[in-house]
């Protein structure tokens, strides 16, 4: 049986408050959709567009595992969010502690990482991705467990010079391991006390039990992150993060499309945020680093022109599942996009290409004359407190 005979049809739900043009373009992206799905890929997805008052277009539908037992993508299907983990659990992590007085961002990385062989790096250069680190080391086909990872990504910090932004998940590794050791507190707990209890992401987390699996999106078959072949569904898919018990500062997250909306609409709100102040949101967002077209903020990527015509104050970031987290302050809207990206098997071609298509669609139905100053949400002024119960 195809991907196609048996997907689950697309849930479309758009709120009565949703804009004329966005309710025009939910029809377009049902369309993009259902005929993505119908060809093979992506087997699932969850769309989220949302602003400070909730969900506005809600569109799930397809299937979370297409390998032997079929299941249905449904709305609170947990997705491996990849390097979304970064910027919803490293980067804020970060700043709390920053403004708690616990460390400076201007650290040596290695006051904070013992033995850490180089001095120049910085923690702002580790979150900015311009510590001159090497992309990525296939470390899990050393062996499992944080010494002999450890001692790995050390020997590649010795020689790095920082400079012009690099991407690299040895950057957030180690951003995880000095997170731990400053705040004296494992990263899976420090997160779930310090970021996800306090937004409502009740289903966020590190390492989900083995009882959820049916309720998560599967990942690879026989892929290149695990040393034998097989079918990766339940466990984090990146290999590096899975070599290190599932929880990294670069990947091992796993979260519903209702998470990393509450998440995403406590961002819209500054003024309000239950866990960052405005002024640390602002330097979150504002440029640190890069030019077209890889401009960095703190983790997150600015420059979404890519994807259509947002403001210049756009925010976003993607994982390699298929994941894609995207703010819009001006505008004041985010779009969660969750597919199941390398089920069964990874097609990075068609993923961007369907990622590109419907953020341009959602871009295009944007307000087309600026929202009035009063109307947007403000850094300096604070707005009425968002109650977390409330969030979608």
């Amino acid at each position: 049986m195809s991907p196609a005979a048996s997907a689950a049809p697309l849930l479309r739900e758009l709120a009565p408050r949703a804009p004329h043009r966005l309710e025009q373009a939910a029809q377009r992206l049902a369309e993009e959709l259902d005929e993505a799905i119908a060809a093979g890929y992506p087997p699932g997805v969850s769309l989220l567009v949302l602003d400070t008052g909730g969900v506005l277009l809600r569109i799930v539908g397809g299937e979370a595992c297409v390998v032997g037992e079929r299941v249905a993508t449904r709305e609170d299907t947990l997705y491996d969010l990849a390097s979304l983990t970064k910027v919803v659990a490293t980067v804020p992590l970060s700043l709390v502690l920053a403004r708690r007085g616990a460390w400076s961002l201007e650290d040596a990385a290695a006051a904070w990482l013992p033995g850490f062989p180089n001095r120049q790096i910085t923690l702002r250069q580790l979150l900015t991705h311009t510590s001159g680190l090497v992309p990525h080391r296939e470390f899990y086909r050393l062996g499992r467990g944080i010494r002999i990872i450890r001692r790995a990504v050390y020997a590649e910090a010795l020689d790095a010079v920082p400079g012009p932004v690099s991407y690299s998940d040895l950057n957030y590794i180690l951003l995880g391991w000095a997170l731990a050791r400053c705040a004296r507190t494992p990263l899976a707990r420090l997160f779930s006390e310090t970021v996800a209890a306090p937004l409502g992401m009740r289903r966020t987390r590190f390492r989900p039990p083995r009882r959820e699996r049916s309720l998560i999106a599967a990942a690879e078959l026989d892929g290149d992150q695990r040393l034998a072949p097989g079918l990766v569904w339940g466990d984090v898919h990146d290999g590096n993060a899975w070599a290190l018990g599932g929880v990294s500062g670069h990947a091992g997250l796993f979260a519903t499309a209702d998470d990393l909306g509450r998440f995403a609409r406590a961002l819209l709100a500054p003024g309000s945020h239950p866990v960052l102040d405005a002024a640390s949101i602002a330097e979150m967002t504002h440029w640190q680093a890069g030019s077209p077209p890889d401009v960095r903020a703190l983790g997150w990527r600015l420059d979404a022109s890519d994807w259509g015509a947002w403001p210049e104050s756009t925010y976003w970031h993607t994982g390699f599942t298929g994941t894609s987290l995207l703010i819009a302050p001006e505008p004041g809207l985010a779009v969660v996009l969750l597919m199941g990206g390398v089920h069964p098997r990874r097609r990075p071609a068609e993923q961007e290409r369907l990622r590109r298509a419907l953020h341009r669609i959602i871009a295009e139905s944007l307000p087309t004359e600026p929202l009035p100053s009063e109307s947007r949400p403000s850094e300096s002024r604070p707005s009425e407190p968002l109650p977390t119960e409330s969030l979608p």
